[in-house]
């Protein structure tokens, strides 16, 4: 029998087998992403009652719009300007007409100063809990460059700075947990704004940023910054998270509001 006539047959089941691997490997690559998903969270513990927590100030230019608590540690109360405080009669916390929620700092009466150390041990152990994640799900993604960009759930890893200069899509479902460990700086670019998709809490998505944050004129932005040294939100800028820096937070007419306060 000529074996020419069953070259046919076998380029036909060579193009199946190549065509069912394809077929694999793409699904082997969505099932990684949404496999990202099951990501733990990272414990903030009682850094979580935080809007914005700091080591070495808080510094604002009126009016800002907070929601929630705000907290300076080791620092006094006197490293917090800008807001107009109004010492409450226990002397444990203070107000502010900008903030909806209590402002505490190392130099209030017990039990605060006790209280504001373990919040910042807290928040240094989440950044170094964030920090610590093995095995991410991308790697020196797009460069580091996230601009116009839609992200899945997962872990990623920069060894670099992340910038967006154009407007960044997180997208997932109400579980879904994001994780972004960068080396460098975090730079939004005024005007860019992320949003969530397909359920995304913003409670459920952790920035652990080495270098520093700057969030640009008028940008909007999701989740909690975990910062080793300072955050610059600029003019008009917007956060649905948390800004927990372990040197400065410095604010210019912001709104910025705790995860879950509002219904969105």
């Amino acid at each position: 029998m000529n074996k020419s006539t069953f070259h046919p047959l076998r380029n036909t089941v060579r193009f199946l087998v190549m065509a069912m691997l394809t077929v694999s490997l793409t699904l082997s690559s969505g099932m990684t992403a949404r496999a990202a998903s099951n990501q733990a969270p990272v414990n903030l513990g009682k850094a979580s009652s935080f809007v914005i927590l700091s080591k070495s100030g808080i510094t604002n230019v009126p009016n800002s719009k907070i929601t929630g608590d705000m907290g300076v540690s080791p620092i006094a109360a006197t490293a917090i300007t800008g807001f107009a405080l109004v010492a409450d009669k226990t002397n444990t916390f203070s107000t502010s007409p900008q903030v909806t929620g209590k402002i505490y700092a190392a130099s209030y009466a017990s039990p605060t100063p006790a209280n504001l150390t373990t919040a910042v041990s807290n928040m240094e152990a989440a950044y170094t809990d964030a920090a610590g994640r093995k095995n991410p799900n991308f790697t020196e993604l797009y460069a580091g460059n996230i601009s116009g960009k839609t992200l899945v759930p997962g872990l990623y890893k920069w060894g670099t700075g992340v910038v967006a200069n154009k407007n960044v899509v997180l997208t997932g479902n109400s579980d879904s947990v994001f994780i972004f460990q960068i080396s460098g700086n975090l730079k939004v670019a005024s005007n860019v704004n992320f949003t969530l998709s397909g359920g995304v809490q913003a409670k459920n998505i952790f920035w652990q940023v080495a270098g520093a944050t700057t969030l640009g004129t008028n940008s909007h932005f999701e989740g909690n910054i975990l910062c080793k040294t300072n955050i610059a939100i600029q003019t008009g800028a917007s956060l649905n998270g948390r800004a927990l820096a372990q040197t400065a937070v410095t604010l210019d007419h912001n709104v910025l509001v705790i995860p879950g306060s509002v219904k969105r």
